[in-house]
């Protein structure tokens, strides 16, 4: 069955076979050049990407903050531009973009036959890694944020899908997470957006208090699955290197609401710390500090 636009005849994946049709070398040339426009025609978020590079790099110049803050909308612009090739990706093609560090790590938490959550951030191209580890994992459940606009979340939705990942919104994700672990699945999680004082919990982040999903920990706690970090680096030559981390060891004291907040620390500053070393190919236009502290001393 074809999956058509609600206001329209045309089906999605003709929409996503059309731009697929375009040779990359255009796509990424017509990708960066929008993004290059929304970078000069869009100051909010200029400000906040830049505000949160000076705020998280105090000892850098301002010339070496608007550098890092175009490189990640230049970042956007590939991820954006390769998104379309996602369909047609299998594992003869990734061979030929893709190396792979740290297969055992993945391999060793597979072996435990308690399923594997997998965490990551915004970063390099988040969108590709999903498809990547599910390559070695098998298809994976992913959570995601709907979209605004309709026609792009089912687009989105549609992408990635196509390669056998299972797609699940956020607010009813636990039971569908919970389930694939206890059939021995993975879960694949991005746990470095803000989210309300409501969701998460405060954790330091680049030296800042930042609100953070607390879900991860929630389910690492009740499932004892294997919790490992994923990145995929941009490498200058275009093609990419997979970064499977080794597995985190979770802390387990009893005390249920210290334990969900020590261990989200822990993956928050594993996050940071490739952040740190490639911060041109994180979000640094989200608004990752929205959410304030006093916030919850009001609730």
């Amino acid at each position: 069955m074809h999956k058509h636009d609600r206001n329209g005849d045309i089906p999605i994946e003709v929409v996503v076979g059309c731009f697929g049709l375009i040779p990359s070398y255009l796509r990424k040339t017509l990708f960066r050049g929008l993004w290059r426009l929304f970078y000069h025609l869009s100051p909010r978020h200029r400000f906040i990407a830049v505000h949160n590079l000076h705020r998280s790099f105090p000892d850098k110049s301002m010339a070496e903050i608007v550098k890092i803050a175009k490189g990640a909308y230049r970042n956007l612009a590939f991820v954006s531009a390769e998104f379309f090739d996602l369909p047609r990706l299998n594992p003869e093609r990734l061979n030929r973009i893709l190396e792979i560090e740290g297969m055992e790590n993945l391999q060793t938490a597979l072996g435990k036959k308690k399923g594997i959550l997998l965490f990551g951030a915004h970063f390099g191209n988040w969108e590709l890694m999903a498809v990547a580890a599910s390559q070695f994992t098998g298809p994976m459940t992913a959570i995601y944020r709907p979209l605004d606009n309709p026609f792009l979340d089912r687009v989105v939705r549609y992408v990635r899908s196509s390669t056998g990942n299972i797609v699940v919104p956020k607010r009813r994700a636990m039971l569908q997470m919970l389930r694939a672990l206890d059939k021995g699945g993975a879960v694949g999680v991005l746990i470095d957006q803000n989210v309300s004082w409501r969701e998460g919990i405060f954790v330091d982040f680049f030296g800042r208090p930042a609100c953070t999903t607390d879900g991860l920990a929630q389910m690492a706690l009740r499932t004892e699955a294997p919790v490992i970090p994923a990145f995929i680096v941009r490498k200058s030559d275009g093609r990419y290197r997979l970064i499977i981390g080794e597995e985190v060891e979770m802390v387990r004291t009893g005390d249920r609401d210290d334990d969900v907040r020590v261990n989200t620390q822990k993956f928050t500053g594993v996050i940071e710390d490739m952040i740190r070393q490639y911060p041109d190919q994180w979000l640094w236009l989200h608004n990752r500090w929205k959410t304030k502290v006093h916030q919850l001393r009001k609730r």
